[in-house]
């Protein structure tokens, strides 16, 4: 780049012309870093705090997948909306969240539970459902994927 300011100064014409020759040139690479940038993964966290949320919030990660199945989704549950994690629990109609919990594990979803909920309201680790990481606390986990990891917010 100096080379070419000291050109612009002895020759603007030339100046001119490299300037633009290395736009030119730069221009592809620039491209393709961005190309590149939009054809990766997308991260996503769901926030769950509300049981009644989350036979909708399971049926739009499922349909997430389905649009981009290379997302890597990860669920964080905090107070009721803990409650479809646990051993033998069942919608408003009576259907058992655990096989949709398991499609979704299967295909690569993260659950995370919130440990402060559990032990405010005395769960027990064997109450929940398998392959569910416990994490300190739900909402310093989404701050963290957040911030750190940039990760999409979706509340559903």
């Amino acid at each position: 780049m100096n080379t070419i300011n000291a050109c612009r100064r002895s020759h603007p014409i030339v100046g001119a012309f490299l300037m633009g020759l290395s736009f030119i040139l730069l221009a592809p690479t620039i491209a393709s870093a961005e190309e590149a940038q939009s054809k990766a993964p997308i991260k996503v966290v769901y926030h769950i705090d509300d049981h009644q949320r989350a036979i909708g919030a399971l049926r739009s990660i499922s349909n997430h997948l389905k649009a981009e199945p290379e997302s890597r989704v990860v669920v964080v549950t905090l107070a009721h909306g803990i409650d479809f994690l646990l051993r033998g629990a069942k919608d408003d109609r009576g259907n058992p969240y655990e096989p949709m919990i398991d499609d979704l594990l299967f295909a690569g979803v993260e659950f995370r539970i919130c440990n402060n909920t559990i032990a405010a309201r005395n769960i027990e680790r064997a109450q929940i459902v398998a392959d569910v990481q416990v994490v300190d606390s739900g909402v310093a986990e989404i701050s963290r994927l957040q911030a750190w990891q940039n990760f999409v917010y979706i509340k559903p």
